[in-house]
């Protein structure tokens, strides 16, 4: 009997494996195909299973000045994405990478979140810098609406200020599991213990520290990692080197007690830590990090981290503790609704394997037209496919599939469920779910906010009024808290956003980016008055111009219409014959129509 042609299986694991290995996109699209001949399926189902166990998608967000964009730009320095360090408001006038826009580094602030990505420890993680300024609070919203975890920063002077409230209820609100960072711990009158007990109270956190500093203020040297019981410093220019020493022994009774504290927390929302410390077994590193990852993942507990970002402190035990206890996308439930059965709840899988949903959370218009920001749910998105807007029903073919790395592109060709990426060329509006075509999927969009200030607008010369009406539909396209409308009775354009900066950012825009210079005012509001009593009158109208000049007469009386009358307004024609021509009377009428709105 001829021997079987088919190769035998154990080789088929070994190239897979290997492929997993050399290969440097996550996702291994051709091994899938070879697979579906018969293969076990046990490989089948599993082959995308250790790249999205390495992915994870975070945002960082606090209040104003808290270090977001400071300790992004760390992140970005320690993961080898950028080689040199430039502070927000830095000296050399380059400001921070994530601060893309002319007026970010101008005013040092942030204003637009923007998307970069890295590598750390062999997992890659996708980050979105947010603003802090309430005026730009719809950032924030669309960037945690997206995002699978979370590192809320506060500031150790500060503690929990205005906008941690609010950021906190917005995480709360999509259900984001986070860790927090009590940043500037190198300030004057820095106390991350009172900041601890803050969050505790104002923002009800289940929290406990996961690390103790070794001391504050002007002699903050390093940290203490209550899981895995070692010190580490940072040294060389940047904070890149970091050293695990012992703890110092000065330091030991201070130390037992937070980690004592720390078991106590996460004990009462895990059960299996529990049983180990109510009978007094020791408890291992692993076990407690195992432990305190149920529990975030779970949103039943925080875990503080602590550091300086300025000072380069603390950044890499953090990224640390983004991969052990923050949730990759295959952890998260997401939902989707399904338009076939009138809006059923769907949950999707989040893996490559399912059909395509996505969501584009942001638009942008770039300088080859619109990027549109995409969450990828579940399936795979090649360059050159056909993908349909479930919210319109157009089919829409992906010209170009980039990855984000502030305000620079990287072309890819395909991307997978999990990942955060941007398409061009495609006319959509924020919130529309893409899929293939195999299902017709939304998903729930995100909570805009009412504007709560209007200013009234207008260009300087009528010349540029082509550009000016094209710089505010597009700003109204990208912030759906930023509304465009005109106001009947005065003929203003009036513009209503968030607050003054939110409106100020977009007038200097229009100037700088349109070249259209912009008169800005208070919105008139109408005096109205009517009439009370029946009035007569006689009007006679002569005006000499050259030429045959203009002549008219106009007699009559107004009076006020019955109390509860459903027309506002009735014009009765008292004329016998044709004293005046028919064809003026319609005229006469709009006439008096118009005196009558004002």
């Amino acid at each position: 009997m001829a021997p079987s042609v088919r190769s035998p299986p154990i080789r088929l694991l070994y190239t897979l494996s290997s492929a997993l290995k050399t290969t440097s996109s996550p996702l291994l699209t051709g091994h899938r195909r070879t697979f579906s001949a018969g293969n076990p399926a046990r490989v089948e189902a599993t082959w995308w299973k250790e790249p999205m166990e390495r992915l994870r998608n975070i945002g960082i967000s606090a209040h104003i000045d808290s270090g977001k964009t400071t300790l992004t730009e760390r992140i970005l320095y320690y993961t080898g994405r950028i080689h040199e360090i430039h502070e927000v408001r830095g000296r050399d006038g380059v400001g921070a990478k994530m601060d893309s826009m002319d007026l970010e580094r101008e005013k040092g602030i942030t204003i637009q979140s923007a998307a970069t990505y890295c590598t750390w420890k062999d997992y890659q993680v996708n980050i979105i810098d947010t603003p802090g300024h309430v005026d730009f609070t719809i950032e924030v919203e669309r960037a945690l609406r997206v995002l699978d975890g979370a590192i809320l920063v506060l500031c150790s002077v500060g503690g929990v200020q205005s906008q941690s409230i609010t950021v906190d209820r917005q995480m709360r609100r999509y259900d984001v599991p986070r860790v927090a960072f009590i940043n500037k711990l190198d300030r004057m009158g820095a106390d991350p213990w009172k900041v601890l007990s803050q969050a505790r109270s104002k923002l009800r956190h289940h929290s406990a520290a996961v690390q103790v500093p070794i001391g504050l203020e002007d002699d903050f040297q390093g940290l203490v990692d209550l899981v895995q019981l070692k010190a580490y410093y940072f040294h060389g220019s940047n904070g890149e080197k970091v050293v695990a020493e012992e703890i110092p022994a000065n330091m030991e009774a201070l130390v037992a007690e937070k980690r004592r504290e720390l078991i106590e927390m996460v004990s009462e929302v895990d059960d299996k830590l529990a049983e180990a410390f109510l009978s007094d077994e020791p408890i291992s590193s692993a076990s407690l990090e195992e432990a305190i990852r149920r529990a975030t993942v779970a949103q039943k507990f925080i875990p503080v981290f602590m550091g300086s970002a300025f000072k380069n402190k603390g950044v890499q035990p953090l990224l640390d503790g983004v991969l052990s206890y923050l949730p990759c996308p295959t952890e998260v439930s997401n939902h989707a609704l399904d338009q076939n059965k009138n809006e059923e709840k769907v949950t999707l899988s989040g893996t490559p394997v399912g059909p395509l949903v996505a969501l584009a959370f942001k638009l942008e218009e770039g300088r080859f037209g619109q990027l549109t920001y995409l969450r990828i749910y579940e399936g795979v998105i090649r360059k050159g496919d056909f993908i349909i807007n479930v919210n319109t029903g157009k089919k829409i073919k992906v010209p170009r599939l980039v990855r984000m790395h502030s305000n620079e592109m990287e072309d890819i060709q395909e991307a997978h469920a999990g990942q955060i990426v941007a398409v061009f060329g495609v006319d959509c509006a924020s919130g529309d779910t893409f899929t293939d075509g195999s299902v017709r999927y939304t998903m729930t969009s995100m909570n805009v906010p009412e504007p709560v200030m209007s200013l009234a607008i207008s260009p300087v010369s009528k010349d540029s009024g082509g550009q000016f009406s094209k710089a505010l539909n597009r700003f109204q396209r990208e912030d759906p808290t930023f509304r465009v409308g005109l106001d009947a009775e005065s003929g203003q354009t009036i513009i209503s956003g968030m607050g003054e900066l939110h409106l100020d950012i977009y007038v200097e825009r229009i100037r700088r980016e349109y070249k259209v210079d912009a008169t800005v005012g208070r919105p008139r509001v109408n005096f109205r008055e009517t009439v009370t009593k029946r009035a007569e009158f006689d009007y006679l109208h002569k005006k000499q111009t050259g030429g045959q000049g203009q002549y008219g007469r106009v007699c009559g009386y107004v009076e006020p219409l019955p109390e509860g009358s459903t027309t506002k307004f009735e014009f009765e024609n008292m004329i016998v014959g044709q004293a005046i021509p028919s064809n003026f009377i319609p005229a006469i009428e709009k006439g008096f129509k118009e005196a009558a709105n004002s």
